[in-house]
């Protein structure tokens, strides 16, 4: 990676792009990034910005315009300080739209549990098929079990929501259980259903709604937003010594019966009137509904509001038994899924088809983001492909009425089985029909329209899975990486992050770590440690320069849960302790703790990765690293 030599000239130059000054509100800095927050954009602040020498890219997400800069990104902010005065980036609050809020929140809440829905959807699918193989298992005790387990998190969604939406909010999350508890009462249940049957009930004088808040989303979230300004407020007014058993009592006594009352019914009445608009343009023109999500669904996902929908889809669940949308909302992400596969037959770049056949086998299981930020959308052409063939396959299975008949919280090609049912048997036909026009269609677009493939880049990374001899020596030899982390290795490409999963700040790998401690992967010096201590900086023997990036986005909690045990230009050995974090409480916190660890530099190395994805502890051999100037042919194992 070139080096920046002007810090004082970049710095300069990116405020002058960005508006100046006075449009800084504020700024701060990560391991890679410089992010600022603007009061508003120019409208080629972005391609103006990405195009100056020492930028890597530049991203907009969460109300933060951020500059991914690289190892050098500590001497732009020293920069970028002397040019802005302290008024325009002191402790003032953070402006965030309320569109960045609601998308955050969102994301907040629904991200840490999509993968227990998910699990439940993929049981009432098999369970489906195994109904249509054999009738007679549906009397069965084992059925019966399995059946009520796979109902099991979408009853109980809304406690789900309120453990992520205490962590989002910074509330009690005890006390938002008990209170999200209260909502799905059987005994609620039943006081519902005399409502509904003509019987009047009040709560002191106001009326209660037949309401039923299973399967709920909206007003268990919207209850725990009302509970953290409640809460907060409740332990100030509470005498210290009796704070602990009176503020739960007075929140649970003033937040349940105001839910029951008016928060319940009417956000409950929002969720149904975006889903009957839905549901009437469908009903109107079925053919343009589908064509719309199949084709536009992955642009949702970009710009990170995809979250907002579950709400619809729920009640379209709840009030239906079944939805169309997932239908329609499985054959885009299928679009996108076959584009990166295209992406991998046509390309002659290998490290690019190493890319997409990684970013298409996690297509496949419905998480589309590293095909998307990885290769579609880098290359505009097979995106455009994935969501023109998403919207026609879409539209082949509207014209079959099908139908999702379980939810699917990771629609995706495995998910396919949710659209069958014995009382539409033409709904699965229509599914499969329409996924598979996707696919021929889309990989067929891809290879006659092409896309700018990087085929002349110097191939830095190989795949190859055995071992190669190495030894920790400079002058062009190979130096092994050891893992600083105990947990689970994970494909770059999944990060939950564009900038770390394309590639962008160097190739590497990532891990989930499972304990609190970083070791030195190798005979290195510390080259940068910043404030914050979620990442360190390594330049090992043979001048690879390592990042190790504790958790993604942990740069918002300012060095908090992080201990560093060396210093910058401490030189260390292999196992030598760097860091230690406190992994519960930074989950408490809702931060994603994946670590990536990168070749900062890899454009100057090849990569030999000694495992792809399984369990991992700590000193065992992760990848060896070596200058290939100095490297003749690496076996691809």
């Amino acid at each position: 990676m070139t080096g920046i030599r002007d810090y004082n000239k970049l710095a300069s130059d990116i405020l002058h792009e960005v508006g100046g000054e006075e449009n800084v509100s504020s700024f701060t800095r990560c391991a890679t990034r410089l992010r600022l927050v603007l009061n508003e954009t120019p409208a080629e602040a972005k391609r103006n910005v990405q195009s100056l020498s020492g930028v890597i890219a530049v991203v907009e997400s969460g109300g933060q315009f951020q500059i991914v800069i690289g190892t050098h990104v500590a001497d732009v902010f020293n920069a970028m300080s002397g040019l802005v005065k302290e008024t325009g980036t002191t402790s003032q609050p953070k402006k965030t739209r309320k569109l960045d809020a609601v998308i955050a929140t969102m994301s907040a809440v629904f991200a840490p549990i999509v993968y227990i829905l998910a699990a439940a959807g993929i049981l009432q699918g098999l369970l489906i098929v195994l109904g249509l193989i054999d009738i007679d298992i549906k009397t069965t005790g084992t059925f019966a079990v399995l059946n009520f387990m796979s109902w099991t998190p979408f009853a109980f969604l809304p406690v789900f929501i309120a453990i992520t939406a205490a962590r989002h909010f910074k509330c009690n999350p005890f006390i938002a259980v008990l209170c999200c508890c209260a909502l799905i009462s059987p005994d609620w249940t039943s006081l519902a259903a005399r409502i509904a049957g003509g019987e009047s009930i009040n709560f002191l004088f106001f009326p209660l709604s037949e309401t039923v808040y299973t399967s709920s989303v909206l007003p268990p979230l919207f209850l725990v937003w009302a509970l953290s300004w409640f809460e907060h407020r409740v332990v100030k007014w509470v005498p210290e010594v009796v704070s602990p058993l009176f503020t739960p009592l007075i929140c649970f006594v003033v937040i349940v019966p105001l839910t029951l009352i008016v928060i319940g019914p009417m956000t409950t009445w929002a969720a149904l009137a975006v889903a009957n608009g839905y549901n009437a343009l469908f009903h109107a023109a079925p053919m343009l509904a589908a064509a719309v999500i199949g084709g536009i669904w992955q642009i949702i996902v970009i710009f990170g509001v995809h979250w907002g929908i579950t709400p619809v889809i729920m009640a379209n669940f709840d009030t239906q038994g079944h939805d169309s949308f997932q239908a329609y909302q499985t054959i885009a992400v299928i679009g996108q899924m076959a584009a990166v596969l295209g992406v991998f037959l046509k390309t002659r770049n290998a490290r690019l088809k190493a890319t997409s056949l990684s970013a298409g086998v996690t297509a496949i299981f419905g998480i589309t983001e590293p095909a998307i930020y990885g290769v579609t959308l880098r290359f505009k052409k097979p995106f455009i492909c994935g969501c023109i063939g998403g919207a026609i396959g879409a539209v082949v299975a509207s014209l079959f009425g099908s139908l999702y008949y379980a939810y699917a919280a990771l629609p995706g090609l495995f998910t396919l089985v949710n659209a069958i049912s014995p009382d539409a048997p033409m709904s699965f036909i229509g599914e499969l029909a329409g996924a598979g026009t996707t696919i021929v269609l889309t990989i067929l677009m891809v290879q006659f329209v092409g896309f700018d493939d990087p085929v002349d880049e110097v191939e830095s990374t190989s795949l190859a899975s055995p071992p190669q001899t190495t030894s920790n020596a400079a002058g062009g030899q190979a130096i092994d990486i050891l893992s600083p982390l105990k947990g689970e290795v994970l494909a770059l490409e999944s990060v939950a992050d564009e900038v770390f999963a394309g590639k962008v700040m160097g190739d590497g790998i990532a891990i989930k770590p499972e304990e609190g401690k970083v070791v030195a992967p190798c005979n290195a010096r510390v080259e940068s440690l910043i404030a914050s201590h979620h990442a360190i900086g390594l330049v090992c023997d043979n001048g690879a320069e390592l990042l190790i990036h504790v958790g993604l986005n942990t740069v918002g909690l300012q060095g908090q849960y992080f201990r560093p045990l060396v210093k910058e230009g401490d030189v260390v050995k292999t196992g030598t302790p760097l860091l230690e974090f406190d992994k519960d409480r930074i989950e408490r916190e809702g931060y994603d703790l994946t670590t990536p660890v990168l070749v900062v530099n890899s454009e100057d190395f090849t990569l030999t990765r000694y495992l792809s994805q399984g369990p991992i502890g700590i000193g065992m051999p992760l990848m060896s690293v070596t200058q290939s100037d100095a490297v003749g042919h690496v076996p691809a194992g």
